[in-house]
């Protein structure tokens, strides 16, 4: 394998600046009512600093830095337990200034802080990129020739080219953008195919088969269109038989093209050899002499901008503007809709008969989902996603994640006895040797493929 290390760079650096920010908000959402009830801070990092610290500065009683070692970044705060594990300072009595000290209403609000910070910072992520971009979406009703099979495997499962796709779960799909979450989460799917109505059973495990032929980065679909050119080098072949930007492709060597997977079975079939292409320029049919190369491309890239593909009329674009004002509610419905989303195929990955355990990936898969060129717009889109999921994993009841230290306080809080030092300390060891073994399966899941099978 081939890796594009430019490519790789700028992945990279979208992904360390992007979990920086989300990092920093979660530590500010409890250092932020630790200090309003008057807890002493001791350190503020960005990233772990076990041995040494790239950068620290001790302002007031807080040490602020950076560490080395990226895998997130904490508060340590006086008179807990954390993942510091200072048993030195719980033997010590209890201050007034120690977290143990509070109540524990106060302590509850300072541990879902984290958590409540990086479910706000999504909502106005999600409202700003309304209000600078809007929202643009295909409607299914816009697909004028339905939708091309882009997968071998949607084509296994019976979708063919030209279907139009109605239903999943008895559900209308609207927007072709929900089309693949809705797939992966489904069982039925009623679709039109030549004026009559069908029904396609997905499996169950759909998802872990998709992961097993490393599918879940790639376009299950998209809109079909007829082939028309886009970008054609004057280097190469099509450019020397006379095609040019436009020109819509109506035969390959006598073969009719209507679309693109007519025109890929028409040229491969004719790999090395000279055909007769016969296309369509500003309403004038001529055509054309040309040489197909070996790798059975003729040298040009088709239209695939859905913004040129709507102005010719092949697809149909819902365009929305926010104001100002109007982005914060539309921010607020996005995160929720992407946290339910998010929810959904966690419990498809607790469901072993699914597969989807199989993607369970490290920081790898996390950046694999940044594009390879700089975006604010999908840098920001990625962003909101992040922080709405590190939220939700949080929250879960884990000892060590902010939900185990929400759950031992809420216990408390019933019962009105507090749990001793001594079992949060066992929870906290217990909690951390959990999440060290699924970070280490994850990232060996980037790299080794474990649990994926052949």
């Amino acid at each position: 394998m081939v890796i594009n290390w430019a490519d790789a760079g700028i992945k990279a650096v979208q992904l360390i600046l992007s979990l920086s920010l989300i990092v920093i908000v979660h530590e500010f959402g409890h250092y932020i009512p630790a200090k309003f009830f008057k807890c002493r801070v001791e350190k503020f990092f960005l990233f772990f600093d076990p041995w040494f610290a790239l950068v620290k500065k001790k302002i007031g009683e807080t040490v602020y830095g950076i560490g080395w070692l990226p895998l997130g970044g904490y508060v340590k705060i006086a008179g807990m337990v954390d993942e510091s594990m200072d048993k030195e300072q719980m033997k010590q009595p209890p201050q007034p200034w120690e977290f143990r000290s509070k109540p524990a209403w106060q302590r509850l609000i300072i541990m879902i802080g984290g958590v409540t910070m990086n479910v706000i910072m999504a909502f106005a992520i999600y409202a700003m990129i309304l209000y600078t971009w809007g929202e643009k979406k295909i409607p299914m009703s816009g697909l004028t020739y339905g939708v091309s099979v882009t997968d071998s495997l949607m084509y296994e499962m019976g979708f063919r080219d030209g279907d139009k796709i109605l239903s999943v779960n008895g559900e209308p799909v609207v927007y072709f953008e929900d089309l693949p979450k809705k797939l992966l989460m489904g069982e039925n799917v009623e679709l039109e195919r030549d004026g009559v109505k069908q029904t396609i059973h997905l499996p169950v495990n759909l998802l872990g088969k998709l992961i097993e032929k490393k599918r879940t980065g790639q376009f299950l679909f998209l809109p079909r269109v007829p082939v028309i050119a886009d970008v054609v080098p004057d280097s190469l072949n099509a450019y020397k038989a006379g095609l040019r930007r436009m020109d819509r492709i109506l035969t390959v060597h006598g073969i009719s093209t209507p679309f693109y997977e007519e025109y890929k079975h028409a040229i491969d079939a004719h790999k090395g050899q000279n055909i007769d292409l016969t296309v369509e320029r500003g309403g004038i049919v001529d055509t054309l002499h040309a040489e197909v190369r070996p790798d059975g491309t003729l040298g040009f890239f088709r239209v695939m901008d859905m913004d040129t593909l709507d102005s010719l009329g092949l697809v149909r674009i819902e365009r929305k503007q926010f104001g100002f004002f109007a982005s914060f509610p539309a921010g607020i419905q996005l995160a929720g809709e992407t946290l339910k989303s998010y929810i959904d195929q966690f419990k498809k990955i607790l469901s072993p008969k699914t597969g989807a355990y199989k993607g369970v990936g490290g920081f790898k898969a996390i950046g694999s989902i940044f594009p390879s060129m700089w975006d604010w717009q999908s840098f920001w889109t990625i962003t909101a996603f992040l922080s709405i999921a590190l939220a939700f994993m949080n929250i879960l009841p884990i000892p060590a994640l902010d939900g185990g230290h929400v759950l031992f306080t809420l216990l408390e809080m019933i019962t009105g006895r507090k749990p001793s030092q001594k079992l949060l300390e066992y929870a906290q060891v217990v909690g951390m040797i959990l999440l060290l073994g699924l970070m280490i399966y994850a990232n060996g899941n980037d790299w080794f493929g474990w649990g994926k099978g052949k």
